[in-house]
């Protein structure tokens, strides 16, 4: 691919920093996560789980385009910049409508979600030559995006009873297209390697985004607890909860992000790489989050009281999630997982079956020094730069 346009980073071998307008965009995503949480913590039943898990996927594929998009484009153009403001404020309207994205504002957060899908793809192969390579890309990107557009838009009018019967094809088009190759009649499908990615700006910018959702977990503990009121209960469930997010933290930038970085940076098949272990897999990782966030809520809200079957799935299960996600992606990237890992996922899930005569305090205590223990198991000090891919 010869990247002669103006408005494309330069592939020369250097690697792409981070942008302040990309940090603006994800701005809007630390609302869309707090939306999201509030939501299941709004909902805590299998309906509310089922349709904050559908708005996740979303909301994440949202992001996911946009992070594709801007590993190519140059954000300094000024033009790849309105194209990434206009994305910023249509997630904006589609993260404000969330709580009642199946009821009143499903047209306005289907529209959102529509008008960024197709309008940055349009955008996109608008700013590049008809001869350069990126642009057949993104001309399947529009005609994809259309196609689950319309449905967006005709579940958004339908009657609220059919919606989810125009929105669940929609979505699994939009979710499917990847692994499809983009196919068009008469062009076939697409290859990965059609599309390259620079692999060290991509990692960085999923690793941002699981700062952005573990710092809404810490807002959400944090804006609790000083709501309920900081007595001593309160202070150590609030402290509680923290270990157990520093521990998440530590358990995905010490041993997976800057090994898994430097990996993707030299894969040969870099797209597909990308396409499966960060587009796909990190899916788990950040729900799982949001999970974790919903259960440090209801400990700083009932500390000292046992918690419903739902209150303790949530609790136990949302670290269970993350680090099934990140043994998922640990596979996609060499092919094996951490039995260490393994053995932390079942030691929670034989917790969650013990949780029903505990308390929130003491279920989230053991959680917390599990986690701790996992990442204090995995701690290696030999340096990172000496190390091979992922240990």
């Amino acid at each position: 691919m010869t990247d002669t346009s103006p408005h494309l980073r330069p592939r020369d071998g250097s690697e792409h920093p981070t942008t302040s307008v990309e940090l603006f965009f994800d701005l809007v995503y630390v609302f869309a996560v707090t939306q999201l949480s509030h939501l299941l913590s709004a909902h805590l039943n299998f309906p509310g789980a089922g349709r904050t898990a559908f708005l996740l996927l979303v909301v994440w594929w949202a992001w996911i385009y946009t992070t594709w998009m801007v590993n190519w484009f140059e954000p300094n153009s000024s033009k790849v910049r309105l194209v990434l403001i206009a994305a910023t404020l249509a997630s904006l309207l589609m993260s404000a409508a969330i709580p009642s994205a199946f009821g009143a504002h499903a047209l306005l957060f289907a529209g959102a979600y529509v008008a960024m899908q197709v309008g940055r793809n349009l955008s996109c192969a608008a700013l590049l030559s008809r001869d350069h390579a990126l642009r057949q890309t993104f001309e399947r990107l529009v005609a994809w995006s259309v196609v689950s557009g319309a449905l967006w838009i005709a579940g958004a009018l339908a009657p609220s009873s059919l919606r989810f019967a125009l929105w669940g094809p929609a979505l699994a088009i939009d979710l499917l297209a990847p692994i499809a190759g983009y196919w068009l009649p008469g062009r076939g499908r697409a290859q990965t390697t059609d599309y390259p990615i620079e692999g060290g700006h991509f990692a960085e910018r999923f690793q941002a985004f699981i700062i952005i959702a573990l710092g809404e977990s810490i807002v959400v503990t944090g804006a609790s607890a000083s709501a309920k009121g900081l007595t001593g209960t309160v202070v150590v469930a609030l402290a509680v909860a923290f270990f157990g997010t520093g521990a998440l933290w530590w358990l995905y930038f010490g041993e997976v992000a800057e090994h898994s970085r430097r990996y993707l940076a030299s894969a040969e098949d870099s797209g597909a790489l990308a396409r499966d272990a960060y587009s796909y897999l990190h899916l788990p990782i950040v729900a799982g989050v949001i999970m974790v966030a919903v259960g440090d809520g209801l400990l700083i809200a009932h500390p000292s009281r046992a918690l419903s079957s739902a209150g303790a799935v949530v609790l136990v299960g949302g670290p269970a999630l993350y680090l099934f996600g990140t043994s998922l992606f640990r596979l996609r990237m060499i092919g094996s997982v951490n039995p260490k890992r393994v053995l932390a996922v079942s030691a929670l899930c034989l917790l969650g079956l013990l949780a029903g005569g505990l308390s929130a305090l003491a279920l989230s205590t053991l959680v917390a020094a599990l986690l701790s223990a996992l990442a204090l198991w995995e701690y290696d000090p030999t340096p990172q730069s000496t190390l091979p891919a992922i240990q």
